[in-house]
């Protein structure tokens, strides 16, 4: 299954998520420097965390209008799944991919720590592997991650199931309304999550809880490949 990431100045967890896609699909992933205007045909695309153009105006706005941003757009419309992760998510917010913003953290601190998370939709194309409810861990490493959205958007992506992670079990990092931790579009092929899954795929992490996310993304799972 063919890859590709997103690569922008700034982001720092580019090889993190290279490495986590490589290891899982078994093929090299493609990179994707921010002057492309078109992306060749892959079965996902990812943007990585970081902090792209040093975090200036808001996190995510400047990178959100470079010309790369364009050709994920597209390959969005077109319904090919796009994976944003912290910085990532962040510039999906800005770019209009997603509903809602990032903002500061609660705690006004950066925080770098392993949260839990909540399956909050187990019948996205990012979670096959997963069951409803089950709760995983995973890291998380950002100053910005508070989840913030307008009552009309949040009740439409409560309601809609567009919600697809929370944080569980008390282990909220920054104070995000209603726990979100990541949430798609309502097309449902756009996803963008706070926590960084990379980080927790092979037993050599401690655990292989983030795996699942690329293993479904990519049609990997048996409910996937039967999708």
């Amino acid at each position: 299954m063919k890859s590709a990431v997103v690569l922008l100045p700034g982001l720092n967890r580019d090889r993190d998520m290279i490495a986590a896609l490589r290891t899982i699909s078994g093929q090299e992933p493609l990179t994707v420097w921010q002057t492309e205007t078109d992306i060749p045909p892959v079965d996902l695309i990812v943007i990585p965390g970081g902090f792209s153009f040093g975090d200036y105006l808001r996190c995510g706005a400047i990178a959100a209008r470079s010309p790369v941003m364009r050709a994920v757009a597209d390959k969005a419309r077109a319904g090919v799944p796009v994976l944003g992760v912290c910085n990532g998510f962040q510039i999906l917010c800005e770019a209009g991919l997603l509903p809602g913003a990032l903002m500061r953290n609660r705690s006004l601190n950066f925080v770098c720590r392993e949260v839990k998370l909540e399956v909050a939709n187990a019948g996205t194309r990012f979670t096959t592997a997963y069951s409803p409810g089950q709760v995983i861990r995973c890291p998380v490493a950002h100053h910005d991650g508070n989840y913030f959205a307008d009552a009309d958007s949040l009740a439409r992506i409560e309601g809609e199931g567009q919600v697809v992670f929370r944080y569980a079990e008390g282990t909220n990092p920054n104070g995000a309304v209603n726990d979100i931790a990541g949430i798609v579009n309502d097309g449902g092929n756009v996803l963008g999550l706070m926590p960084h899954p990379e980080n927790l795929i092979e037993p050599e992490h401690g655990g292989t809880d983030g795996r699942g996310i690329f293993e479904s993304a990519l049609g990997l799972t048996d409910r996937g490949l039967a999708a």
